[in-house]
């Protein structure tokens, strides 16, 4: 069993539960992350009551390592997309987790 769940396993599990062809529902969850990406681009926070935060965060400019060479690089100054998820969505996946284990 993978361990990582896609895009097309969501279409699949989402179109299952709600009787939607999994062509519509690929459309919907396309239009679901790209709204999510539109409201960032525009500068806008979006809050999902249960699930979490999409925030933006600006990140100075500053000074980094090549891995490689070990060179000095500048790092520009740039806008970051973060994701900080709600408490109810922790707590439920922690009870998840927990109770796995104790199986």
């Amino acid at each position: 069993m993978s361990k990582t769940t896609t895009k097309a396993d969501l279409v699949n599990t989402i179109s299952h539960t709600t009787g939607l062809t999994k062509h519509e529902t690929e459309a919907v969850v396309d239009c679901l992350f790209e709204s999510i990406i539109d409201s960032l681009k525009a500068g806008k926070r979006i809050e999902i009551r249960g699930f979490g935060s999409f925030n933006i965060r600006y990140k100075n400019e500053r000074l980094a390592r090549n891995p490689r060479t070990g060179e000095k690089v500048s790092v520009e100054a740039k806008n970051v997309p973060t994701f900080k998820i709600s408490k109810e969505f922790k707590h439920a996946v922690s009870q998840s987790l927990q109770t796995n284990d104790a199986k």
